[in-house]
């Protein structure tokens, strides 16, 4: 009776850590189901999808953690396009393989999106749901970069690795091996592979303190994990450190005292020596995260301290509240926080103490009126969007006046021609400014514009702002004009000082 006991204790207790344990694997079967079968109509049917998954986080792990540099998209597709053209023998015009490049990306990153990983708790007898990311990305500069998260680099090191025991001393266990074998060039792999799982652990403590910043009991029961994980292997790491780099040091002196020829003992030399400058580097990336996990430690108290503190408060957090539901996805558990603003307390009490105050202070007979004072409104005051809408309506009719003068002297013209008429009138930085786009997007709305049906009814926003805003002389001198739009969609236009924006070129023609 005990044994069945403990097994159905066993079964409600780590179904949760299994299935979070697992959550790192569900994007790998999601997308390697993605078949290419509906996409183009199966013309890349041939294509796998699992194995093109796991070589992009071998490409982001090299980049990231081992080149300790972000990737930009452009880099990612250069990549993946040598790799379908070598792999599956991809042959395909240039714009069709960005096509598809983008489309594989796209998946593997979820559209920017989570991978939700559905699961029952027995224990809390519902649905819970974990999200995982393979790839995440941030702006900097006014550029994506993208980078592989905890998870992708823990499911790309779970499906080679044993995670009996920790990987960082399975890899130098292993690195011994190549060392007492003089397999030095793969020892040099394996210093980099380590490197990668402290890079990890540094990127699991950045994790763990952004968790802190919105959520501190989840926070602290991360870091409690986290330090715990830590610390485990840090006494056994210094000692197989010590034994590898004793190890190397023989491995040099051996070489040197080498029969061997010259060059092949230069060889031998330069591998040990790359072996041991790797080596020192991790020994160094080592210590840092050593300081990082005491600064993680001493940060971890610090906001823990602060919470408690606040905790004694009698004020209520809605803003944990309120993160707490979303990440639970139970919005039914705001009812708690309503409900007393729906029923308000009818009885009302009195403290004794409040009579000892009436009865030892002074009456104050005297009378005192009301001071009113008048506030004045400022007629003019304008709001941050009238004044955002007023610049956008006189910049959208300048640029269209600029464009009907434009066909009254000339009767056609082109984008490119416009644009360049507008950098003489308005200056270079005309190319950096969002309103000559936005109203490139909202003139393509229509293939023609009739001044005189204009006057009478504006069918769209744009030909409204330019009757609002359109000076009178103007508007007599072009009452009956009327103009018509075509566009070349082989022609691009690039304009702005690093070419960053991209225009189909337009051309204008007066009828």
């Amino acid at each position: 009776m005990a044994e069945r006991y403990i097994m159905i204790h066993d079964i409600l207790s780590e179904h949760r850590d299994r299935m979070l344990n697992l959550k790192k694997y569900y994007p790998f079967f999601v997308l390697s189901e993605t078949a290419f079968n509906q996409y183009k109509d199966g013309k890349y049917s041939e294509l796998d999808m699992g194995y093109i998954t796991m070589a992009t986080l071998r490409f982001f792990i090299q980049e990231n953690n081992f080149k300790e540099r972000e990737v930009t998209y452009e880099e990612y597709e250069q990549f993946l396009i040598e790799l379908l053209r070598r792999d599956f023998m991809l042959s395909e015009t240039e714009d069709e393989e960005k096509e598809l490049v983008g489309y594989i990306f796209d998946k593997i990153k979820n559209d920017g999106k989570a991978f939700a990983f559905s699961y029952y708790d027995p224990e809390q007898r519902k649905r819970m749901t974990a999200r995982v990311k393979l790839i995440d990305s941030r702006i900097v500069d006014g550029v994506v970069l993208y980078r592989v998260t905890t998870e992708g680099i823990e499911f790309y090191l779970d499906t080679k690795e044993i995670k009996d025991e920790s990987n960082i001393s399975v890899q130098q266990l292993l690195l011994e091996k190549m060392i007492e074998s003089e397999n030095f060039a793969g020892g040099i792999e394996v210093v980099r592979r380590i490197n990668n799982e402290v890079s990890k652990l540094s990127l699991q403590k950045k994790e763990v303190l952004e968790l802190l910043s919105y959520d501190i009991i989840a926070g602290a029961k991360a870091s409690e994990d986290y330090m715990s994980t830590v610390s485990k292997w840090f006494d056994e790491e210094s000692k197989l450190f010590e034994k590898n780099r004793a190890l190397i040091d023989k491995a040099f002196s051996k070489a040197n005292s080498s029969d061997e020829s010259i060059d092949r003992n230069n060889a031998v030399l330069s591998e040990i020596h790359k072996l041991d400058t790797e080596l020192k580097r991790t020994i160094i990336r080592h210590g840092q995260l050593i300081r990082e996990t005491i600064e993680l430690q001493n940060i971890a108290d610090e906001m823990i301290g602060r919470a408690k503190l606040r905790k004694l408060r009698p004020v209520f957090d809605f803003r944990n509240a309120l993160n707490m539901c979303m990440k639970a996805d139970a919005p039914e558990s705001l009812s708690v926080m309503i409900k007393p603003l729906l029923q308000p307390k009818l009885t009302k009490s009195f403290n004794i103490e409040s009579i000892d105050r009436m009865l030892v202070s002074k009456a104050d007979n005297s009378d005192y009126g009301e001071k009113i004072e008048k506030k004045e409104i400022d007629p003019d005051f304008k709001y941050e969007d009238e004044i955002e809408e007023e610049r956008i309506n006189s910049n959208y009719a300048k640029l269209f006046e600029e464009l009907l003068e434009q066909l009254w002297k000339h009767g056609n013209t082109t984008l490119s021609l416009l644009m360049a008429i507008y950098e003489i009138k308005f200056g270079k930085e005309i190319y950096d400014n969002g309103d000559v786009y936005s109203f490139l997007v909202h003139l393509a709305q229509k293939d023609k514009y009739d001044m005189s049906k204009m006057s009478d009814k504006q069918d769209t926003f744009l030909e409204g702002i330019v009757m609002d805003n359109m000076s009178t002389p103007k508007r007599e001198q072009y009452a009956k004009m009327a103009f018509e739009i075509s566009f070349n969609e082989e022609e691009l236009l690039k304009f702005g000082q690093k070419d960053e924006y991209c225009v189909t070129d337009m051309r204008f023609n007066a009828v």
